[in-house]
């Protein structure tokens, strides 16, 4: 008698039986022994102890950080020095990038010095530099400045060539606060010098805390705008000087752009009476 042996299984059918079996991993025909492997990897290397780590962090010595600059009389007194030695524009600039007695100077980016054309018949002051001024390095960069190249434009002015721009504080304020009378007296020689290098015939101050340091007004810009002053420089010249409003504030109350446009038609009519 005769035994039959039965065919083998197709190997797709016995690959399937696999998968519904729940088989999804190859292993191999002999067990391993998973201990005796973790056995045999080398240790792991033994933690620091917290008082060594502290040893070392001892040992490295900390950052340098600028000293802070205490705004006082002492550093108000040294900036007018200084400034009074600035002898051009250059200079002054070079002056304040070496100046270390406001703090506004650690927190800002870089000095917003000025912009457009030292040369320029007309000059334009506004308070302190924003973000966009602080990334640039320039004043009036930003939304407000770009309203006023609009102003300038409207009375045939380019900022360019035309006009000369800056601020009486170069460093922009912390979260652009409102800068302290000391920040302020500490920058007020190096501006009113800026100005008496420049030598425009005619000022333009934006808004009023610029009003307030070059013109010595009590009044707000309000009161101040449209009516001719005079800005004296430390050797008696002197620079009729139109107070009005400044850009930031027209974007926020537009319906006071007429008085501006007044103050700028004053402003045109009198560049061409001095320059004529």
């Amino acid at each position: 008698m005769t035994h039959q042996t039965d065919p083998l299984p197709d190997l797709a059918d016995l690959l399937r039986f696999y998968a519904e079996a729940g088989v999804d991993d190859a292993i191999g025909e002999e067990p391993v022994d998973r201990f005796a492997e973790t056995a045999a990897q080398p240790a792991p290397a033994p933690a620091r102890r917290p008082e060594t780590v502290a040893r070392q962090e001892a040992a490295a010595p900390p950052p340098t950080l600028p000293a802070l600059a205490v705004p006082d009389e002492a550093q108000a007194a040294k900036a007018r020095e200084m400034a009074r030695e600035a002898r051009t524009l250059d200079e002054l600039r070079e002056m304040l990038e070496r100046f270390d007695g406001c703090n506004l100077k650690l927190t800002a980016k870089q000095t917003a010095f000025s912009d457009g054309n030292p040369q320029a018949p007309l000059m334009l002051v506004g308070e302190a530099p924003g973000r966009d001024e602080d990334t640039a390095g320039k004043p009036f960069v930003g939304r407000s400045g770009q309203l006023l190249d609009r102003m300038l434009s409207a009375i045939g002015i380019a900022r360019a060539d035309g006009a000369y721009i800056a601020n009486v504080i170069p460093w922009r304020p912390p979260g652009n606060r409102t800068p302290t009378p000391l920040e302020t007296e500490i920058c007020r020689p190096f501006i009113e010098r800026q100005i008496e290098l420049a030598n425009p015939k005619v000022l333009v101050t934006l808004g009023g805390p610029s009003a307030k340091v070059l013109l010595h007004a009590t009044d707000g810009v309000l009161k101040l705008r449209g009516k001719w002053r005079t800005h004296v420089t430390a050797s008696g010249v002197e620079i009729p000087t139109m107070p009005t409003l400044h850009p930031a504030y027209l974007l926020r109350n537009p319906a006071h752009k007429k008085l501006a446009w007044r103050d700028f038609l004053e402003v045109a009519a009198k560049l061409d009476a001095v320059s004529g």
